[in-house]
């Protein structure tokens, strides 16, 4: 079962290139925000201070444009388990209701906050964002 994420996007004037659609970069910035905002808002403060995590690699599709003034929103969850260190984040981007304006799935690594080493996901980590 999926357990989502989602928060609300604001197209800003800034976020639009030359094509008057959003930027390509644009799409990675609002993965980034919505998984640490996941992150933050799930994790339990002890969750927080041991750990830290790092992008590997993301994959994106987009789908359709986004534009100044469309309401727009971020929606994310997690892969059912994690592969050790490594643990794939799905992000879909785009108006309410409608299909994904882009795609992204992104492989984040887990470290230890203090060694800053990579460590195998902790169950309970799988098991409370899951």
């Amino acid at each position: 079962m999926q357990v989502q994420f989602t928060l609300p996007i604001t197209i800003a004037p800034a976020d639009i290139d030359e094509l008057e659609h959003v930027n390509n970069i644009v799409y990675l910035r609002w993965a980034q925000d919505i998984a640490i905002a996941h992150w933050r808002a799930r994790a339990s403060d002890d969750m927080l201070a041991a750990y830290i995590w790092v992008v590997r690699r993301h994959e994106i599709d987009y789908r359709a444009p986004l534009v100044l003034g469309d309401a727009a929103e971020a929606r994310t969850w997690v892969d059912n388990a994690a592969q050790g260190a490594v643990w794939k984040r799905f992000v879909e981007i785009g108006k309410p209701g409608a299909p994904p304006a882009a795609q992204i799935v992104s492989s984040w690594v887990i470290l230890d906050a203090a060694t800053r080493r990579v460590k195998r996901v902790p169950p309970e980590i799988v098991a409370r964002f899951s």
